[in-house]
C-alpha cells in the first residue's frame, strides 16, 4: 500500500537532511507506528506519505514515494484526498468550519458524497469517539482533546484507505485516547485499513503496532520491525520495556498484560525493599483557590473548588477532557474571572493584576505553546525573553538546550517541531521563575528524553521554593515528577493527595510499572531499579 524506495528530504538552508536512504514497504491493514526523538523527522516522514513534503513543504524529495500505485512527486494532495486521510499535530489549524458537525461532514462534501451517506457516517463517528454531546458546539470551543478527536473523526468519515496521524492521543486523557486507540485498531483488522502513526506517548499504543519504524536522526539509517526487536535497544521505550530490561525479561513485555504474566518473582524481590522516597511539603502557600465557581455564560466549568499550592511542591491536575483543567489554570492566571469563590497568588486576586505585575507572581504555558512566540527566530526569542524576564543573558538559551539540544539560533520557531515550540515556550516561562508556574500539557510532541530533561528542571525549581501545577494526561510524567494529585470531574475536586495514593487505585490513571506491580506501590523504572539494587546490597 506504502512504498519509499530510498527517500530523502532536505529544506532549504538545512545543514543536513532531514531524513536520508528510508526504504519501507508498509502493506494493506497494518499499522505502523514511527517513533524517534524529538525533531528526528517523523512528522516529515508522515508527511511525505500524502504529498505535503515536498509541495507543500519547499524542500528536496529525494527518492520515491507510493502509495497505492500514485507516485507523489507527480500527485499533489489533493489529488491522494480519496485514498489517505491525514491529521497533523495541531487539529485546529485544519479546521475549516465552525461547529463540530459540519467539520465531520467537510471532507465528505469535498468528494461529492450523498446527503444520506453523509448523515450516516457522521452519526456513526460521532458515536464512535464519544462526540455526541458535543456536535452542535463551536470547535474552538472545545477543550484540545475534544478538538483532537473531531480532527481525527473529520478524516475517517471520509472513509480513507490508508490514515496518516501525528501525535493522535497527546490531548486525550488514557480512557479517550484508548478508546480512539481500539477504533483504530477495529479498523485495521475488520476494514483493512492502513494506519501510519506518529507517537511519543509509546506506552499508549506500542501493543497495538504491527512494526515499528525507527528514526535515529542525525543521518542514521532508519530502522523497522516487529516491535519487541526494534525497541530491545531503542533510546525511546515505553516504561513497561524499561522495566523489562531492569528486570532482565526475555522476551519484553511491550503491555501490561505481557509484564503481569511474568512479574511474580519480581514482585517477590520487591517485597522486602524500602519503600521509595517521596518528597513531602508544607512550604508557605502560593496559591489558594476557595469555593471557586468559574462559569461560560450559564455554564460552569468549575464547582466550589477549594485547594492550596505550596512552596516547593509539584502538583499534577488530571481529569478526562473538557473536566474544567484549563479553566482552573486560566482562572489562577488571570485570565478568567472568578463567577463566585476568591483565589490568590502570593496574597493578591491575579484578574485585578496588570500584566507586567502579574508574570511576577505567575507564569504559564498554554496549550497551544507557539501563542507565545513571535520572533523571527530562536535566538532572538531568547534574548527578549532574557530582557523581558530581566535575567542574566542566556538565561533562556541554556534552559532551552537542556530541553531541546542541538537546535540551531537562526531556525525561525515556526520551523521548529512541535515538541520544540514547545520547549522554547517552556523556556520562555521558566526563564522568569515565577512563584508559581501554570503548564497546560507541557510534555505534547516531548520524546521521553526531552520529558526526563523537563522532569529535572521542575525539580529543580520546586527545591528552588516555586510551585508548580501541571494540567496533564500523562500519567508516566505524573509518576515521575508530581508529589500531589488533583482530580477534576465535571468542574468538581474529587481527589486531592499524595501521588501513590491517588493514582495506584486508580484504573485510568495508574503509570504501567503501578499496574504491573500492584498492590505494591512502585510507579517508575528507577524505582524499582534503586530497589533491586538496595536489596542485593543487603542480600548475605
Amino acid at each position: 500500500m506504502i512504498e519509499l524506495h530510498d527517500v530523502g528530504v532536505t529544506y532549504a538552508d538545512a545543514a543536513r537532511p532531514v531524513l536520508t536512504g528510508v526504504a519501507l514497504t508498509i502493506p494493506e491493514g497494518e499499522l505502523a507506528l514511527v517513533v524517534g526523538r524529538t525533531g528526528s523527522g517523523k512528522s516529515t516522514l508522515l508527511r511525505t506519505i500524502n504529498g505535503l513534503v515536498p509541495h507543500f513543504s519547499g524542500g528536496t524529495l529525494h527518492g520515491r514515494v507510493l502509495v497505492d500505485g500514485r507516485d507523489t512527486r507527480t500527485h499533489r494532495p489533493r489529488d491522494l484526498a480519496d485514498i489517505v486521510g491525514y491529521v497533523g499535530q495541531d487539529p485546529l489549524a485544519g479546521f475549516v468550519t465552525d461547529t463540530v458537525e459540519d467539520e465531520l461532514a467537510y471532507g465528505m462534501e469535498s468528494l461529492g458524497l450523498s446527503t444520506d451517506v453523509m448523515r450516516k457516517r457522521v452519526e456513526e463517528t460521532l458515536d464512535l469517539l464519544g462526540l455526541a454531546e458535543v456536535r452542535s458546539r463551536p470547535v474552538v470551543g472545545l477543550s484540545g482533546g475534544q478538538q483532537q478527536r473531531v480532527a481525527i473523526g473529520s478524516v475517517l468519515t471520509t472513509h480513507p484507505r490508508v490514515l496518516v496521524l501525528d501525535e493522535p492521543t497527546s490531548a486525550l486523557d488514557p480512557v479517550a485516547a484508548e478508546d480512539v486507540l481500539a477504533t483504530l485498531q477495529r479498523l485495521v483488522h475488520d476494514l483493512g485499513l492502513t494506519v501510519v502513526l506518529a507517537e511519543h506517548r509509546l506506552e499508549r499504543v506500542v501493543q497495538y503496532a504491527d512494526r515499528v519504524v525507527l528514526l535515529p536522526g542525525e543521518g542514521r539509517p532508519v530502522r523497522h520491525g516487529l516491535p519487541g526487536d526494534v525497541l530491545a535497544d531503542s533510546p525511546v521505550a515505553p516504561p513497561v520495556v524499561e522495566l523489562g530490561r531492569v528486570a532482565g525479561w526475555s522476551p519484553l513485555p511491550l503491555s501490561v498484560r505481557d509484564a503481569r504474566r511474568v512479574a511474580g518473582p519480581l514482585r517477590e524481590r520487591l517485597a522486602g525493599a524500602p519503600a521509595p522516597e517521596r518528597r513531602t511539603t508544607g512550604g508557605r502557600t502560593v496559591a489558594s483557590c476557595s469555593g471557586l465557581v468559574v462559569s461560560y455564560g450559564r455554564t460552569p466549568a468549575l464547582r466550589g473548588v477549594t485547594t492550596r499550592l505550596s512552596a516547593g511542591e509539584v502538583v499534577a491536575l488530571m481529569g478526562r477532557n473538557g473536566a474544567g483543567k484549563s479553566t482552573l489554570l486560566k482562572a489562577l492566571v488571570g485570565m478568567k474571572r472568578p463567577t463566585s469563590g476568591r483565589v490568590e497568588v502570593d496574597g493578591l486576586a491575579p484578574a485585578g493584576l496588570r500584566p507586567a505585575e502579574l508574570t511576577r507572581h505567575v507564569g504559564m504555558v498554554p496549550q497551544v505553546a507557539s501563542d507565545l512566540l513571535y520572533a523571527s527566530s530562536v535566538g532572538r526569542e531568547c534574548v527578549q525573553a532574557d530582557r523581558d524576564a530581566r535575567v542574566e543573558p542566556g538565561t533562556t538559551l541554556d534552559l532551552f538546550g537542556r530541553l531541546s539540544p542541538g537546535v540551531t539560533l537562526d531556525h525561525h520557531p515556526r520551523d521548529l517541531s512541535e515538541g520544540q515550540r514547545l520547549t522554547l515556550a517552556l523556556s520562555v516561562v521558566l526563564a522568569a521563575r515565577p512563584p508559581l508556574l501554570l503548564l497546560d500539557e507541557p510534555t505534547r510532541g516531548l520524546d521521553y528524553a526531552a520529558k526526563h530533561r523537563l522532569v529535572e528542571i521542575l525539580r529543580d525549581l520546586a527545591e528552588a521554593g516555586h510551585a508548580v501545577l501541571l494540567a496533564t494526561h500523562d500519567v508516566e510524567l505524573v509518576a515521575e515528577v508530581a508529589d500531589r494529585v488533583l482530580v477534576i470531574a465535571d468542574g468538581d475536586l474529587v481527589a486531592d493527595g499524595p501521588t501513590a495514593e491517588v493514582v495506584v487505585s486508580s484504573p485510568a490513571f495508574a503509570p504501567q510499572i503501578a499496574k504491573v506491580l500492584a498492590p505494591q506501590q512502585w510507579l517508575t523504572p528507577t524505582e524499582v531499579a534503586v530497589a533491586l539494587t538496595s536489596t542485593e546490597q543487603v542480600a548475605p
